[in-house]
């Protein structure tokens, strides 16, 4: 076979779905077509690295007897080692009990690994969702078959990311297809880009996102370093997922874009963070997240015995977490820190406990920027959403001020999703980095006023979006009143000779 390209791989790896559809739900198998893709791609790896191991011991003149174990059997000379029956050529050879074989094979493949444990441990490939013994088996040999057929050695692919990007692409594809449900693992590419540039991470940082998903914010984070020339493992990247499945998805996308020190922990960020050190919350320089909207079951019966300190500024109502979330990254910043964060837009004006924490965030000069986006661009929910901006050490010009972007207007209309373009988050990206007043989309406002206005942050308070009045020129105007009386006059005395004509007077 010839170099795979993008676009080729791409469309191969969707096929895949088609194998499955009408099978199962479209928001379960995702999980089967991803653990197949890993499953192929480190098998492939691996050979490709034991024939590399074979060529080089044979320029070292080793007994051809002693080769195929070093190459093959030797854990030590792998990145990732695949045990013998994990390996596609023994995976091929399975007729009946497909499912079984294949969860023993992610079994033993996670057992040589401690890397991958639970990576594969939850995908039960011998589900009942994929029906009776006879149809599971004839259902995964089809699959085998589709896999079979594309190599996923390195030596194969056009571009050395391609296999990231595909995975993103499934991603983005699966979450289409699963509609609302799509919403809980995977944020817009579009939005996340928008975040990320106004973020700028650089080359040495910690980065966090603490309800990661998928980790596309995170990945993220390392192309723009990428574009910028720099060395995208030149970051430490963390993240935490409470969902198994997401988390297991998490893991495989962070070790095809070859990102394998990621530190992704699972479980509850507001009830069990896991990301501490010595009894303490991890401290990092930029924290990027898109945590559920006003999520009801948050956490709220342990907050107030937090250990941690992260609800210093109020505890947030029972039945909304989105400030439970917010003060978490706050807490989680370092002295330099910054949060780019998506949150609904009833965090701006709803009062309450939620008024009260707004007020001691805005006294504390954190916020330095609120961007309204327009609607229906979030997968499970058409409504509108904002991305606020908070800042540990805003720079000296931006101390006591809110830079509020009115950037509602700004998308390319689907049929199903609207989306941000490049030229939207290059203006949004622009007028934050400038930081000054664009009529009718940007301003930037003093705390006095914000404080003047109850500490509402609704941006059409502050942004005029109202269509100016039309200008009137008087002396035109007249001019023209003056031509209208004119032709009425006209008008009524030829009327009124009409009228003479027939006989009225």
């Amino acid at each position: 076979m010839g170099k795979l390209t993008s676009s080729e791989l791409n469309s191969y790896l969707w096929g895949a779905a088609d194998i499955l559809r009408g099978q199962i739900d479209s928001s379960d198998y995702k999980n089967y077509i991803f653990g197949f893709l890993f499953l192929k791609r480190l098998a492939d790896v691996f050979e490709e690295e034991a024939e590399k191991i074979e060529e080089r011991e044979r320029k070292r003149k080793t007994p051809e007897s002693e080769i195929k174990k070093i190459a093959w059997d030797d854990p030590d000379e792998h990145q990732f080692f695949v045990p013998k029956r994990a390996r596609w050529s023994e995976v091929r050879k399975i007729s009946q009990g497909l499912g079984e074989y294949i969860n023993k094979a992610c079994g033993a493949l996670e057992d040589q690994n401690t890397n991958l444990e639970g990576v594969l441990a939850d995908i039960d490939f011998n589900s009942n969702k994929l029906g009776d013994a006879r149809n599971r088996d004839s259902v995964l040999g089809r699959l085998v078959s589709h896999f079979s057929q594309i190599a996923l050695k390195n030596s194969n692919l056009e571009e050395p990311d391609m296999l990231g990007r595909a995975y993103e692409y499934l991603i983005e594809k699966f979450a289409d297809d699963a509609g609302k449900k799509g919403g809980e693992f995977y944020t817009p590419r579009k939005v996340v880009q928008l975040i990320v540039e106004l973020l700028k991470p650089k080359e040495g940082m910690r980065i966090c996102d603490p309800t990661c998903g998928s980790g596309g914010m995170l990945i993220e984070c390392a192309h723009y370093i990428e574009r910028l020339k720099g060395n995208p493992k030149n970051i430490s990247l963390f993240g935490q997922e409470k969902n198994l499945g997401t988390w297991a998805i998490c893991k495989m996308n962070m070790l095809l874009h070859n990102l394998p020190d990621a530190d992704i922990e699972k479980g509850d960020t507001i009830r069990n963070p896991k990301l501490v050190k010595d009894g303490e919350l991890m401290f990092f320089d930029r924290v990027i997240a898109n945590p559920p909207f006003s999520l009801k079951d948050w956490g709220s019966e342990s907050a107030a015995d937090d250990g941690y300190g992260r609800f210093r500024y109020g505890i947030p109502p029972k039945t909304k977490g989105d400030y439970a979330f917010l003060q978490h990254m706050i807490a989680t910043i370092n002295d330099k820190g910054l949060v780019g964060v998506v949150m609904p837009h009833g965090v701006l004006f709803r009062g309450a406990s939620e008024g009260r924490i707004r007020q001691a965030l805005l006294e504390e000069d954190f916020f330095e920027a609120v961007i309204g986006l327009p609607t229906n661009l979030f997968y499970g929910t058409g409504i509108p959403a904002a991305v606020l901006i908070l800042n540990r050490n805003k720079p000296k010009e931006r101390k006591d001020k809110v830079l509020f972007i009115h950037a509602t207007e700004y998308f390319e209309a689907g049929k199903n999703q609207n989306k941000l373009r490049e030229e939207d988050i290059a203006r949004i990206t622009k007028a934050f980095n400038e930081y000054k007043d664009v009529e009718r989309f940007a301003r930037v406002v003093g705390r006095e006023e914000i404080k003047g206005n109850d500490y509402n942050l609704n941006i059409s308070r502050y942004v005029d979006i109202t269509e100016p009045e039309p200008r009137i020129n008087v002396k035109e105007a007249l001019a023209k009143l003056r031509g209208l009386e004119r032709e009425r006059d006209t008008a009524k005395k030829k009327m009124d000779e009409s009228l003479k004509e027939l006989g009225y007077e």
